[in-house]
């Protein structure tokens, strides 16, 4: 795909779904999965419908916390999955531990 089609695609996207994918990047960063925590800023382009829309989907994501901020901006912060989000699987004579859902978003 050229720079000139990603940008036409870019262009299609809403501003509600340009917030999400922000959003999701930060929160799958490998750093925010480390420490399962991320500070979510809201920038000055994000319109008040589309933010209140993605806090009100994060509120009710089970095993999801919220700190509001005084700047504005949110903190995430989620625990480690239990051991039924998770699934052992034996192979050969290596012992193996696979996530069945990553984080709870």
């Amino acid at each position: 795909m050229s720079a000139k089609e990603r940008a036409a695609r870019a262009q299609e996207l809403t501003s509600l779904e340009r917030l999400g994918l922000r959003v999701s990047a930060m929160i799958n960063s490998p750093v925010a999965q480390l420490g399962r925590r991320v500070l979510i800023h809201r920038l000055d382009t994000d319109n008040d419908q589309d933010w209140d829309a993605i806090m009100e989907l994060l509120s009710e994501t089970d095993g999801l916390d919220m700190t509001f901020c005084d700047d504005g901006s949110v903190l995430l912060h989620w625990e480690k999955p239990t051991d039924d989000q998770t699934v052992e699987i034996e192979e050969g004579s290596k012992h193996q531990e696979v996530i069945e859902a990553g984080p709870p978003f």
